[in-house]
This record gives C-alpha cells, structure tokens and sequence, in this order.
C-alpha cells in the first residue's frame, strides 16, 4: 500500500533528511565563525600587538634616515672676532644596491678621497679596503668620505658615479689656524669636542641634532625627504683678544728660536679682572689639520704642567713678610756673607756674591737666597704657609680649561725640617704658569687675590646672552679690553684679599728696582715701567732623582706699568740650551716680557708714564751679579715627589705620576710650529726700547729707530695689508689703532708719512 503511495514515501524521507541538513548548516556556520575570529585574532595580532614592529620594518624598507648635524657654536675673542666657527663642507655616501661594479667604483673613489690633500696618507678610514668594507657590509648607505676640501669634492663629482651620491655636513673652521690652539682645541671628525674649550664645553657647543627621513621606492630610489630641523649649540665670547694673543704668540715663537726651548709659555692677565688676554704655548699644532696633531701637542703647558718656580717665588716670601710687619722695605737685613745653615743644611747665595747686611729690597733685587729663608723663618711655618694657599698655589683656579691641576703644596705638618727654607727660594714646591700670573696680578690690583677667567659671556640658542650675572636676556655685544684702575664690587666667587693695599703698593716698587737694578735689567720698556722677578731653577732628573745640572727651567713674571697696573705677564721657557743663550731667567724670558708687555700697552693705547727714548743707547752686559743666581740642590727631592701621592684622583698629574718624577713635567722635545706670520722680520719703526743690559749670548729684541724732529712719529703705510700686520706696524710705530670692517685697509687716516705726536689714533677702513 505504501508502494502505491508514493508522497507518503516522500514526506517520510524528507522528515529524516531535514535534521541532517540542519546539522551540516549549523556545521559550516560554526566552521565561519572560527575562520573569521581566526583571521580577526591574526589581524588584531598583526596590527595592533606588533604593529609598531611592522611599522619600523616598513621605515626601514621605504626610507632612510639621517641624521643632521647642528650647527655648533661660535668661539669669539672678546671684540667678537670669530676663533672658531662652522662652515659647510661635502661628504661622500653610496647607496651600493645601485652601483653596478662595485670594485670600479670603489677604486675610482679611493684614488681621489684616500690621496686629497685634505686626508692623512695613513687614514686607513679612507683606504679602498676600508671603503670596500662598508659598501659590502650595507645595501642601502655606506659612507665613502667625510668633509672633503671643495678641490677633493670637486674631483669625485666629476667621475659621475652611478649610487654615489654627496651630503652637506658642518665642519669646523678655525680662521686663524695656529693662534690660540690649545685653548680652543679642536674639534675630531664625529664633531666631538678634543681638547680646550671644545672639549670642555661639548655638550652646550654641539646643540641638538636633526633628522632628515629620504622615501625610497623598491629598487632603492630616493622619492622625497622630509628633514626635522636640528637645534645650534650655543656661543662662547672668550677673554682672549686675537691682536694680544698673536702678539704673545710671536714674541714666543722668537724666543723658541733662539734659546731652543723644549716648549714655552706666555700668558697674560688683565690684574683688576682677572680675564686671561692672551695663553701661548709652544710647540703647537693647526686644528684645522687635527689628523696630524699628537697629544703632546694638544698638551696646555699653562694648566697641565708644573715647575719649581724658583726665584720668582720668592715674591710671595717678601709679600707675606712685608705685609706679617716682619719687616720693611728699607729695613737692613743681614745676609751672611751669602749663606746660612739651619736644622743641618747649608744654602748659599750665588756663587762670588757675599753679600753682607743690606736694605731688603736689595736683597730682592739680587735675589739672595739666604735673606728670602731669613723672612720665611721669622713668619714661621704655619703663617708661610696660609700666604702661600691664598696666592692661589695648591688648589684650581677653576679655569675653564680641561686639565688644570692644583700643582704640588704639602701641608706644613708634612713639611720636613729645612722645607721652609727650600720653599722660600721656590724649590719643594711646584706651581703651574698659569698660579704665577695670578699672583702677580694679586701684587699689581692691591693684595686681592681674582680667580683668572677665559670665557666672558655665553649666548644661548635664541641669541640672548647667559651665564653673566646681571646681563641675561641682553643682546651678545663685543666687550673689548679697557684699562680698568678699580676691583668688581662685588667681588667674584672665589676672589679674597692676600696682602694689604699697603703691602702690594710696597711689593711693587721693589719689583721695579729689580727691573731697574737687579736681576730683571732686561725687562725695562720704553715709556712705561715694569717691574717683575726672574727665576732658574733647576729640574728634577728622572733617572736619578736628584736635582739635573744641565736641564733648567727660565722664567718671569712681571707686571707694567708700575704705577698704575694694567698686565701681568709670566713668561716660562723648559730646558733652554740653543744658540749659546743663557739658561738664566733674566737672559731668556724676560726679553720676552719686554716685547710682549710693550705692544700690548702700546696696542691698549695705554698712556706712558716714564720718559721715551727716541734712540736707543748702546746697551751694556749684565754683570755676573745682575744674572740670576743659580740655586743650590737645597730642595728635598723626596718631599717634592711624595706630594704627589697627595693629589686627587682627577688631578691631570696623576695620570703620568710613573713619568712625571720631573718637576717641570713637560712633554718631551717636539719640533715647534711656529707661525709663518711671525717669521716676517720686524719692518723700521720710531719707537724703540730703552737702555738695557745684555748679553751677547741673549740679546734683547733689537727695534730700529728712526729720528724725527719735534718728539713725532712718521705714520707708516697700512694701505693693503691685513689687520693683524696693521697691529703690529702701529705698535711697533707707537700709534694707537682704530679698525673698520674686515679684511684688508682700503684707506687710512691720517695718510702714509705725516709727522703726528706719539699716541695718535689712526683709523684705518677695511674691506674683503
């Protein structure tokens, strides 16, 4: 019956089917739902969990990045003169996936970058194998040479490679190349900050670097950049005039040749501020050409080196006596015959100088050992010593020069029992060049002791001055030299009175009798006084500890004038021994004084307070008793040494302790550069220096003169030559100066050849 009916059949089998189908629906619905969560959870995965990851790898593939040097700050003298600027030069990059043959290119590139003019022959970075290294190594950027000279540039340009490509990178220009080195340093090829005042202030120099982002497409073709500008480092204003500095530079550079020094050192301080006018050193280097230098060179003699100063110590005995009321200038001190003993030790005077009972500043001015320990003795150690540590010896200045050490001072508990006697005549004691112009600018200002300063004013980012107590937000403004007669009130951080008013006042008559009478005959200027002590003294033999018989240290420290102080100058000369020059302080530094301290003055426009001498009279021969006496091996070698071991950890000194068992720890002899411009012969001039003694073996600077009627100077002609040649024709001529613009004089006023008085200004107008 059923088979007869067949819809019967149908519904029957439709009702068993239809469960299934529900079930398979249900099935591929469920199986929907876990691919697409499946694919959400990948896409949540992708996108957002590693998203930032995808993203830096698609950066890495679609653009490069670069970063963009800032552009690094000014160092300016003091009349805002650029010392170190930065300008723009060209460096070489590859992109190697687009060159074709690589080792053509690679050859082609080495011949041109690693032979230019601008790179050291032995800079590997630069040599094809270097330059094959990094184009293998990286698809995408490999640098081939950075900072190339324009005629180096030029040359690669040409070759028109394929994937090569230039960037213009800021570079480091020093205008003046060799002036000023060491304090400005330089600057090594990572703009980073070697040496002087690069290294120490790098970090507010650099600024803030940029970013430029370059799209590429697939094949490594650049689409489009966009740049993040990078933010300028800031500006420095130094202490440093660049007239001053180059005269300190060239006055050293004469004397380096003719006593052949191993290395020297001029510096000169402004005595009412304490602002360092110039700081020479020789053996020097060109930042420009850093790759060349070495360390010795970078080396700043002023800050980083010491020396037994000898006998111009012992104007710290006699300031701290005069002003102890120990005794008086015209008081009458016994000096035995030239010697004394004391806990066991002998120390005489000179050699044929046995000098009985004498005023003090006699004493002084023939530098007698035996009346120098006499005062000290009277004071007593503990006084000596408080003296001593307010002068500035013993401790940083705090100059804004990397690698100032406080030299060597011991305390007097550690002090043996003849120590005060050695430190009276300056041995068992080592002090930097920089400590002795303070102190003598101390003796010229009135008894107050200002810490010395190289840098005047810092401009920030947005052109506003900072760092100058009571000038913030003012305009950067040129800040020239002006002869001041009183002291900052308030005094500065650091600054303390040392001597009475009184006591510097007498302290200064007896350091010009030395000039006029004594030891420092040599250091005599023409329409000004001075007035300063010489010192010799021996150094430390490494080999043998004891005192050498062949290696000296000549120096001077002095002031001018002497009536109304403007410099102070000390002059420090290691080991010299050429042409026949005397190794004595009064024979090799202190004609270095004499040139140096008469341009500045003259330079500064600084009014004359002695009489001029149109002519110069023949000069005499310092007698055996004008020379500076040489001292005894009266210092205690072991003491001086031992002071070492208490030094701080960070003192400069510490670091070559195993070499520096010489007191005078100066670097060993290099070959001087000395400044082509300095090797130009003194052109006639009308003023000229007054008598002086001197030797054969050490003549003092030789001026030409030239006899005009009525007391007048003839104006030389200027028209044409570049200011630093100008400076030097005027002060040599006795003319003060007046510069406009830059580059060379195109007019001067008054013209060529007029008759004018001593003193008149010239104004000269230049242009580029």
């Amino acid at each position: 019956m059923n088979e007869l009916n067949p819809r019967m059949n149908w519904n029957r089998g439709s009702q068993l089917v239809r469960p299934l189908l529900r079930g398979r629906y249900w099935l591929v619905c469920l199986c929907m739902v876990v691919w697409v969560g499946l694919i959400i959870a990948k896409l949540f995965w992708l996108q957002i969990l590693r998203h930032h990851e995808f993203v830096e790898k698609a950066e890495k593939q679609q653009q490069h990045t670069f970063a963009v040097a800032p552009r690094r700050g000014v160092l300016y003298d003091r009349n805002l003169r650029e010392l170190a600027m930065t300008v723009q030069a060209d460096s070489v990059y590859a992109v190697p996936s687009e060159i074709d043959d690589k080792k053509a290119t690679v050859h082609a590139l080495a011949q041109i970058v690693h032979a230019g003019s601008d790179s050291n022959p032995v800079d590997a970075w630069t040599s094809e194998d270097q330059i094959a290294a990094r184009v293998n190594a990286s698809r995408g950027f490999a640098w081939i040479a950075r900072r190339l000279s324009p005629e180096t540039a030029a040359r690669v340009k040409a070759l028109n490679l394929k994937g090569v490509y230039f960037q213009k990178e800021f570079q480091r220009f020093y205008p003046d190349n060799e002036i000023a080195a060491q304090v400005l340093g330089y600057v090594g090829v990572d703009d980073n900050g070697l040496g002087g005042m690069e290294q120490k202030f790098d970090g507010r120099l650099h600024g803030q670097p940029g970013h430029m982002y370059a799209a590429m497409d697939a094949r490594r073709h650049v689409l489009g950049s966009t740049e993040h500008e990078p933010e300028p480092g800031e500006n420095l204003v130094l202490s440093i005039d660049e007239n001053i500095q180059f005269l300190a530079e060239k006055a050293l550079d004469a004397a380096m040749q003719r006593t052949r020094a191993a290395n020297g050192t001029v510096v000169i301080q402004d005595v009412h501020t304490g602002q360092i006018l110039a700081l020479a050193i020789r053996p020097t280097f060109n930042p420009n050409d850093f790759r060349h230098t070495t360390p010795a060179l970078l080396r700043d003699h002023a800050v980083s080196d010491v020396y037994e100063p000898g006998s111009t110590f012992k104007l710290v005995t006699y300031a701290a006596a005069l002003d102890q009321h120990v005794v008086k200038p015209d008081d009458m001190i016994d000096c035995q015959g030239g010697a004394i003993t004391f806990n066991g030790r002998t120390i005489h005077d000179n050699q044929g100088e046995h000098y009985g009972v004498i005023t003090v500043h006699e004493a002084l001015e023939h530098s007698s050992d035996v009346a120098a320990v006499k005062l000290a003795l009277r004071m007593g150690s503990d006084h000596f010593y408080d003296y001593i540590h307010n002068f500035g010896f013993g401790t940083k200045s705090g100059l804004e020069l990397p690698g100032e050490t406080r030299g060597l001072l011991r305390i007097p508990a550690h002090w043996g029992s003849t120590s005060i006697g050695s430190i009276a005549i300056g041995q068992e004691i080592a002090v930097t060049p920089l400590q002795l112009v303070s102190m003598v600018s101390t003796i010229a200002n009135g008894g107050v002791y200002l810490p010395p300063h190289v840098v005047i004013t810092t401009q920030a980012k947005d052109g506003k001055v900072t760092g100058q107590p009571g000038n913030q937000g003012t305009q950067l403004v040129a800040q020239p030299f002006h002869a001041g007669e009183d002291l900052p009130n308030p005094l500065p951080p650091g600054a303390r009175r040392v001597i009475s008013t009184m006591s510097a006042a007498q302290m200064r008559k007896m350091m010009e009798g030395v000039v006029l009478y004594g030891t420092g005959k040599l250091a005599q200027l023409n329409g000004y006084s001075s007035g300063g002590k010489t010192g010799t003294a021996q150094k430390i033999d490494p080999a043998t500890h004891t005192y050498s018989k062949t290696m000296h240290v000549a120096s001077f420290a002095g002031i001018a004038p002497v009536n109304s102080p403007v410099i102070a100058v000390a002059v420090v000369l290691d080991e010299p021994k050429g042409g026949g020059v005397s190794y004595y302080g009064g024979a090799a530094s202190a004609p270095v004084f004499t040139q140096v301290a008469q341009q500045t003055l003259e330079y500064l426009g600084i009014p004359h307070d002695v009489d001029i001498h149109a002519v110069r009279p023949p000069s005499k021969t310092l007698s055996a008793k004008d020379e500076e006496p040489q001292q005894e091996e009266t210092g205690d070698v072991n003491e001086l040494v031992a002071a070492l071991n208490d030094l701080p950890a960070d003192d400069p000194l510490r670091e070559s302790i195993n070499n520096a068992r010489t007191v005078a720890a100066g670097s060993p002899p290099v070959k001087t550069t000395v400044n082509k411009q300095a090797e130009k012969p003194d052109k006639p001039a009308s003023k000229v220096t007054p008598e002086v003694p001197k030797t054969d073996a050490a003549p003092a600077p030789q001026l030409v003169s030239v006899a005009l009627p009525s007391n007048t100077v003839k104006v030389p002609s200027l028209i044409g030559l570049p200011v630093r040649q100008v400076v030097e024709q005027a002060a040599l001529a006795g003319l003060n100066l007046q510069v406009t613009g830059r580059g060379l004089v195109r007019s001067q006023e008054p013209a060529a050849g007029s008759a004018v008085q001593p003193g008149t200004q010239i104004v000269v107008h230049c242009a580029r």
